[in-house]
């Protein structure tokens, strides 16, 4: 009987359990595969040696309007979808870097980018983060 209480129980925990991805997907912003390589010796890349110093990269398919990356921490780094998430994006959706935070110029939204989470009230959705892995070797892998 216990056996049958515990396999119910553990059935039910089972099914109720989702991965998340549908509670969080953004309809704003498509899901584009990527992966490039930043070499922070290279002279435009050079600000991600040092702590809160943000960088935009635009290029082909990095991401849906480029990338902004920082440095947060020793060896910490963050990577973030350069256009507004919480609009159709447009002319204007691409953030503008400022004092620790990130603006769209198109309805005033703010974002810590530290973070990535909203400043201005009501917003939905945070920033798109991206992976990035530290190569050890002064070079970063930007990839989602």
């Amino acid at each position: 009987m216990k056996k049958t209480i515990l396999l119910v129980c553990v059935a039910f925990v089972l099914g109720s359990c989702s991965n998340g991805d549908d509670n969080f997907r953004n309809p704003y912003l498509l899901d584009i595969n990527f992966q490039f390589l930043v070499d922070m010796s290279f002279p435009p890349y050079n600000q991600l040696n040092f702590l809160s110093s943000p960088i935009y990269i635009n290029g082909p398919n990095y991401g849906n309007g480029g990338v902004i990356i920082m440095k947060t921490g020793v060896d910490s780094y963050r990577a973030f979808d350069a256009s507004d998430p919480n609009h159709i994006p447009s002319d204007c959706s691409i953030m503008i870097i400022g004092d620790g935070k990130v603006n769209c110029e198109c309805e005033g939204n703010s974002y810590y980018l530290a973070t990535g989470q909203p400043i201005s009230e009501g917003l939905e959705y945070p920033l798109l983060e991206y992976r990035v892995v530290d190569n050890g070797n002064g070079t970063l892998t930007v990839s989602n």
